[in-house]
C-alpha cells in the first residue's frame, strides 16, 4: 500500500505537467478517481442545474462509488501513465 500511495502521489504531481491537456471526459475520470482515492465515496447533494461543472464532477465521482481506495489509486496511476 505504501508503494501504491507513493506512485499515486507521483502521478498527481505528473498530472500537472502532461504534454497536452486531456479532453473533458478524461479530466472528469481523473477527478473522480482522485476524489475516490483521497476522500472515498461521494457525499452530499448533487449540485443544481446552475452549476454545470460541479454537477458533471459529482456525477463522475458518483459513478465509481464503492470503488476501494487502492483500486482508485491504481486506475489513476495507470491513466496518468497512459497520458504521458
Amino acid at each position: 500500500m505504501a508503494d501504491l500511495k507513493a506512485q499515486f502521489e507521483q502521478a498527481v504531481k505528473d498530472s500537472k505537467s502532461l504534454p497536452e491537456k486531456p479532453d473533458n471526459m478524461t479530466l472528469l475520470k481523473l477527478y473522480a478517481l482522485y476524489k475516490q482515492a483521497s476522500a472515498g465515496d461521494v457525499d452530499g447533494k448533487r449540485p443544481g442545474f446552475s452549476d454545470m461543472v460541479g454537477r458533471a464532477k459529482w456525477d463522475a465521482w458518483n459513478e465509481i462509488k464503492g470503488t476501494t481506495t487502492e483500486v482508485a489509486m491504481g486506475e489513476y496511476v495507470e491513466l496518468i501513465e497512459s497520458l504521458k
